[in-house]
């Protein structure tokens, strides 16, 4: 009995569908092998954001400071000052505690601290205050003009709180950090507080990938 037309092409697609899946066994293709599983991370996965790409700021011995000076590591820029009460010293002992549980790898991770309180936190104050915590972490020390540029570039919120004093003010400032992967791209947005353990995991995971 002929086969109709119609179901003779159906009977054709299937069979070729067979071949190429016979095919691709036999190869060892996986046909749903076309792309790596995206990595997991504790922090807010921002890849591909359109902001806190980049920025040219002078560290405390005076030099010249890009992203492009830690290519080949996993950097974790914060927006502090000095004097700040809690925040900041409570983020950088972390960091500090982050780079020491990493091991061999902590080489491999750079932190960054940006000053919002440029009058008051001198080239030896920050000198002092990252050696408080890690020689190897560095102060970045914006004009009042640069840092008004970058925080708007990151998003990021800055304000001075009057003290008793003109010199015993504070600033009120974002709290999040910005963390980046060895290639330079911004990849997740940190908020305060999440803890040591949820950032070694994802700065593992942006060393893996």
């Amino acid at each position: 009995m002929p086969v109709p037309m119609n179901k003779r092409n159906a009977l054709k697609l299937i069979a070729g569908g067979a071949g190429w899946a016979g095919m691709a066994a036999t190869l060892g293709l996986g046909l749903s092998a076309c792309s790596e599983p995206k990595p997991s991370f504790n922090a807010v996965d921002i890849t591909g954001a359109d902001y806190a790409r980049d920025f040219s700021l002078k560290d405390a011995d005076g030099k010249l400071r890009t992203l492009a000076d830690f290519k080949g590591k996993v950097v974790v820029l914060f927006f502090g000052y000095a004097q700040c009460p809690d925040v900041c010293p409570t983020t950088m002992t972390e960091m500090a505690q982050v780079k020491q549980q990493l091991g061999g790898d902590g080489d491999k991770l750079q932190v960054l601290f940006v000053t919002v309180d440029p009058a008051r936190d001198t080239p030896e104050v920050l000198k002092a205050y990252m050696g408080a915590f890690d020689p190897g972490f560095v102060a970045l020390i914006p004009t009042a003009d640069q840092l008004a540029a970058v925080a708007k570039d990151f998003k990021v919120y800055y304000k001075k709180v009057e003290g008793k004093t003109p010199t015993s003010y504070s600033m009120d400032h974002s709290a999040a950090s910005f963390v980046y992967d060895t290639s330079g791209r911004l990849r997740l947005y940190a908020r305060y507080g999440a803890g040591v353990a949820p950032m070694v995991s994802d700065v593992k995971a942006l060393l893996k990938s």
